[in-house]
């Protein structure tokens, strides 16, 4: 049963030596499609070139709160012309990073709102990066007429969990499930509904147990499924059909 990576930064340099082997790798484990999230303007250039090159290779583009400091004003304006021109599937990845020190909060959070924005007025789903802001970032949702999106390596509450739910969004679960410490994690994984929850690697970051201090790949979004299937007590089949069925409902690929 084909999976989906609905997070998968493959288009960064530490893969530029082997990319081509390891997409062969993660097709040969069944990840079929992956979401490929731009993180800065610098890095649209390439990233459309990688995506539009491979039909399973699917654009966002957006600026990442953590490089605040690399992006310019006339970004946005840029984003509206390459949303017309290259028309990604998504808006991402965006969003509100409280964790790191030093990041301007209103700095994030109008860049957060201006990116919103070009997502409501393009009817395109966002791919949220939330670290300690999931209050800030519920509370800014309301505000805007999405069509939902992904909570990417989501780590809040159930009752956070349950808010985006109702805005049509879905919760992004990694490499971060499959190590035991993770017993919060699990147990949110465990509460929340199948149909919630999409799956995604995050790679070359956040790797999964079987390959700790190793570059991730998107061919370890099996030990994820496996993973998530025990806590379901479901067939990997059943998980690995739903979550991509979540997957591209959100993206409107069905």
């Amino acid at each position: 049963m084909p999976i989906f990576d609905t997070h998968c930064h493959i288009d960064v340099e530490d893969f530029d030596a082997d990319r081509a082997e390891v997409l062969r790798a993660a097709r040969a484990a069944g990840v079929q499609d992956m979401l490929v999230p731009g993180v800065q303007r610098s890095t649209w250039p390439s990233l459309i070139a990688l995506c539009e090159g491979d039909p399973h290779l699917h654009l966002a583009l957006g600026m990442h709160p953590v490089y605040l400091q690399q992006h310019q004003d006339t970004d946005i304006p840029a984003l509206v012309e390459a949303v017309e021109r290259h028309q990604p599937i998504a808006i991402g990845e965006i969003g509100l990073d409280w964790y790191v020190d030093g990041l301007d909060r209103n700095k994030q959070q109008a860049l957060l709102e201006r990116q919103l924005q070009v997502a409501q007025d393009a009817g395109l789903p966002v791919v949220l990066h939330v670290r300690k802001a999931h209050d800030a970032m519920l509370n800014t949702l309301k505000r805007y007429r999405l069509t939902g999106g992904f909570s990417h390596a989501f780590n809040g509450s159930l009752e956070q969990a349950r808010r985006y739910l109702d805005m049509g969004f879905c919760l992004g679960f990694g490499g971060m499930l499959t190590y035991e410490r993770s017993s919060r994690l699990r147990r949110l994984a465990t509460e929340l509904p199948v149909e919630a929850i999409v799956l995604e690697t995050d790679a070359p970051d956040m790797t999964v147990a079987s390959h700790q201090y190793e570059r991730n790949s998107p061919a370890y979004l099996p030990d994820v499924l496996k993973t998530l299937a025990e806590l379901k007590q479901m067939s990997e089949d059943e998980v690995a059909a739903q979550t991509t069925a979540n997957a591209k409902q959100i993206l409107g690929l069905i």
